[in-house]
């Protein structure tokens, strides 16, 4: 569905048309960023986060854009894969959110967001050993603040393709031991935590299978971020095939009872 959401100013398109300036001078510091810090933290550690990746300018259009989506009333309760009887969606969950690919009327910055992070992932691939050729669409998300999070989880435990997750935080002034919402990860074999802290214009790259293990701590004030999944191109598509033979043998059970 095509997003109808007004600028939150006169001024912001013209704003906005000077991103492609800004993007090729970062482009060449992506490089650099790839080489020496990230590329080697995500093989040892399986995860990294860069603060100022937008810089404070664009990442507050970035900010206004999904406040605009939210106050639309077009962020939905995020949903669950499956849960226990008995087990009340709230006390696994309490995010809203809303998919976006960014070509939306309103989300100018939020697909040059998305164009800089797709950019840094393909400065990733080569390194990495992976092949990426696709991501998810942005998943915009807002913890209302009532105390809500999200329970200790791994984004792909079952081999569904996503290989990378990054998550971009639009919180200012945030205080975590006022406001809680850390993102907690528990990586694979190691004997420590990682508490990420939700911060203004800070990028987290992690991996997203079991080697990484983690929760949103709960949230005592609005928590705003955009995540999006890249696929490995070969387990993306065992899944498909998985998916589309399991569906034909349920299609044929049926057509013979």
């Amino acid at each position: 569905m095509m997003l109808r959401i007004c600028n939150p100013t006169n001024a912001e398109p013209q704003n906005i048309k000077k991103m492609p300036f800004l993007q090729q001078r970062m482009n060449s510091q992506l490089e650099q960023l790839v080489m020496d810090q990230i590329v080697p933290s995500l093989l040892d550690q399986g995860f990294f986060y860069i603060d100022n990746f937008l810089g404070e300018f664009v990442g507050h259009i970035v900010l206004g854009q999904v406040k605009n989506i939210h106050h639309a009333g077009l962020l939905k309760d995020g949903q669950l894969a499956g849960r226990g009887i008995g087990v009340s969606k709230r006390d696994i969950r309490g995010d809203k959110i809303a998919w976006v690919s960014g070509a939306e009327e309103g989300c100018e910055a939020v697909n040059f967001l998305l164009t800089l992070i797709d950019n840094l992932i393909s400065l990733c691939i080569g390194q990495l050993g992976i092949k990426i050729r696709e991501r998810s669409k942005a998943m915009v998300a807002c913890y209302p603040g009532n105390g809500t999070g999200y329970v200790k989880h791994v984004d792909n435990p079952n081999g569904d393709g996503r290989c990378v997750t990054c998550i971009y935080y639009l919180n200012k002034n945030w205080n975590a031991k006022e406001h809680g919402g850390i993102l907690r990860i528990f990586p694979e074999g190691k004997s420590y935590v990682a508490d990420i802290e939700p911060l203004f214009d800070r990028l987290l790259l992690f991996w997203s299978d079991r080697r990484n293990p983690h929760e949103v701590q709960p949230s005592y004030a609005q928590r705003y971020a955009i995540t999006v999944w890249y696929f490995d191109s070969e387990e993306r598509a065992a899944a498909k095939r998985r998916f589309r033979d399991l569906t034909g043998s349920a299609g044929q059970e049926s057509s013979a009872s």
